[in-house]
């Protein structure tokens, strides 16, 4: 699970800035090994013992075991910052993290099926998923109006189509 992602090294000692993509910063710290990968390849980790971790301004800086000289850092600019899933903060009731939600198959409260989940837009009021099918591209706001149900087990999402969600409603 991608917690952050470096942008570049900071100082010349092998710390990294990380851009965070996480709710849950406070947590990272806490971890004694992080993985990285490259975006491309998301799956082929390395792991990497954490040495210390501190917030600066709105980033998170990383020091890693091992990597003692700006080039070092360097070297792992763009590469994603990981944490084991089993590790990841827990979420409330109600609450997914989106490499849950991306593949669902989405069906109205009507029985149509709209698609899939192909990406999660996180706008700041709620997120955007966007779902991908018959209809071509639908954005639908993660608001409980629209969200129905969310049922991991069967990898299905139940919604309630707004006026207006969908293009060709009511052709």
């Amino acid at each position: 699970m991608a917690v952050g992602r470096v942008v570049r090294p900071h100082g010349v000692r092998g710390e990294i800035r990380v851009i965070l993509l996480t709710s849950y910063p406070e947590r990272v710290a806490s971890h004694r090994h992080v993985y990285l990968a490259t975006l491309n390849t998301p799956d082929e980790v390395t792991r990497y013992d954490v040495e210390r971790v501190r917030v600066h301004q709105d980033v998170m800086l990383l020091k890693l075991v091992g990597c003692d000289t700006r080039d070092a850092a360097q070297g792992l600019r763009g590469m994603l910052v990981q944490i084991r899933t089993t590790d990841a903060a827990p979420l409330g009731e109600g609450e997914y993290y989106t490499y849950q939600v991306e593949g669902l198959i989405v069906e109205t409260d009507v029985g149509e099926v709209l698609g899939k989940v192909v990406d999660v837009i996180e706008t700041g009021a709620n997120d955007v998923y966007v779902v991908r099918g018959p209809r071509g591209e639908v954005l639908l706001p993660a608001i409980h109006e629209v969200v129905l149900e969310i049922d991991l087990t069967a990898g299905r999402m139940r919604v309630h189509l707004l006026p207006g969600l969908a293009a060709d409603e009511g052709q």
